[in-house]
């Protein structure tokens, strides 16, 4: 079976030459700057990224030695993005620039390193495997599929099983209206079976875990998306004629289906880290120079909170745990962000809203996002300086 050809070595001018490449980058920056915060999983590599740029040989500082997770995990890839963006980073710290600017540089050289790899295909193993150990299971089905067809050699099969982890990463959600087109390509283009057979594969194995979640299987996604490109170029080349045209309009609309559901998710993402809002709004509104102690429970470190949006001095954190609400009373924290609207001893100055889920209604458009409260900003009643503050407040 011969090999597929790359799209780019076909002779499509510039459009094919970098027009995608643009197009990738600019969706990347585009979600790098309008949800810059992060939540759980990828907290772990965000601090690392902090503690490598900031805390360099300090190993004792680093966040991973108080909060270590549950199971191991690698750094190799925090410290690859870490090198790199290590000379920016500097210079900004010599401008005294918030470190919520790190934070964007770090994600951002990420995303063209993740879109340098897809252009170049012989490092997208490195790129794969070092940020996500859990792609290795993918490798072999895809490895060994490839090897039982006799189409590539055993360190071409890597790479290519490899390459489908960092192909639209962006946008994992819109398998949702290609997955009939995934399933059509398989009919009408039986050269896609060896490729798509061993990646269900992958995920009837990942469907056997007692916990699932679409990250763990994001890896599979692109080769899905391959096929349903197979069946979007079908409908496409014969779209004149009788009978293929009318697929074909349902095709376009599938699109603008896709399209509207990438904005609805985008939105909700916009909305899900009011923790990293919460603490950005508190810096904001503090401006003394007076010492202040920030307590940050688990609930809003989850939801955005990261190093990077730390300020420095006379900012000082705790992500302190197993604390009771009657406990905080007794401590000398001067602000604490948490999920609870009321704390004895503390005022509830203002809270932040957050996604909380879709609700359909008889008229355009036809989804619309609930938001409710989820994290409030609480400050020490003992301190003066803080009430003679004009704060919101609570609802």
């Amino acid at each position: 079976m011969p090999r597929p050809k790359p799209a780019c070595a076909s002779s499509g001018g510039w459009l094919a030459g970098w027009g995608w490449d643009l197009m990738l980058g600019s969706i990347a920056v585009f979600y790098a700057v309008m949800a810059p915060y992060t939540k759980v999983e990828e907290s772990f590599n965000v601090q690392a990224m902090h503690d490598i740029l900031y805390h360099t040989y300090h190993i004792k500082k680093y966040d991973h030695l108080e909060f270590p997770g549950v199971v191991p995990r690698t750094f190799i890839g925090a410290f690859a993005i870490s090198i790199l963006s290590s000379p920016a980073v500097f210079v900004m710290r010599l401008l005294h620039v918030p470190k919520f600017y790190s934070l964007l540089t770090v994600r951002l050289l990420l995303s063209c390193v993740t879109l340098l790899s897809l252009r170049l295909l012989r490092v997208q193993i490195v790129a794969a495997v070092v940020f996500r150990c859990d792609i290795i299971l993918l490798l072999g089905p895809i490895g060994l599929a490839l090897l039982l067809n006799r189409s590539v050699s055993l360190l071409e099969a890597v790479k290519y099983c490899v390459s489908t982890a960092l192909i639209c990463i962006a946008l994992p959600r819109s398998m949702l209206v290609a997955y009939p087109l995934c399933m059509a390509g398989v009919l009408l283009d039986r050269r896609i079976v060896p490729y798509i057979l061993p990646v269900f594969l992958f995920v009837v194995l990942y469907s056997k875990l007692p916990h699932k979640e679409l990250r763990f299987i994001i890896g599979s996604i692109p080769m899905f998306n391959v096929s349903a490109s197979l069946a979007a170029s079908r409908l496409y080349n014969n779209r004149k004629k009788a009978g293929w045209n009318l697929l074909y309009i349902l095709m376009l609309g599938a699109f603008l289906v896709s399209l509207g559901y990438s904005a609805v998710t985008f939105v909700a993402s916009y909305n899900n880290y009011p923790g990293g809002y919460a603490l950005k709004a508190l810096h904001e509104a503090d401006s003394s120079v007076k010492e202040k102690m920030v307590h940050i429970d688990a609930f809003t470190a989850m939801r955005g909170v990261s190093r990077f949006c730390e300020n420095e001095y006379p900012w000082r954190y705790s992500k302190e745990e197993e604390i009771s609400i009657e406990e905080f009373q007794e401590r000398n924290f001067t602000y604490l962000l948490n999920e609870h609207h009321s704390i004895s001893g503390y005022k509830c100055l203002f809270a932040v809203d957050g996604f909380s889920r879709v609700k359909l209604q008889p008229q355009i458009p036809p989804l619309s996002l609930v938001k409710e409260p989820k994290v409030f900003a609480h400050g020490n009643m003992r301190d003066p300086d803080i009430l003679s503050l004009n704060w919101p407040g609570c609802p």
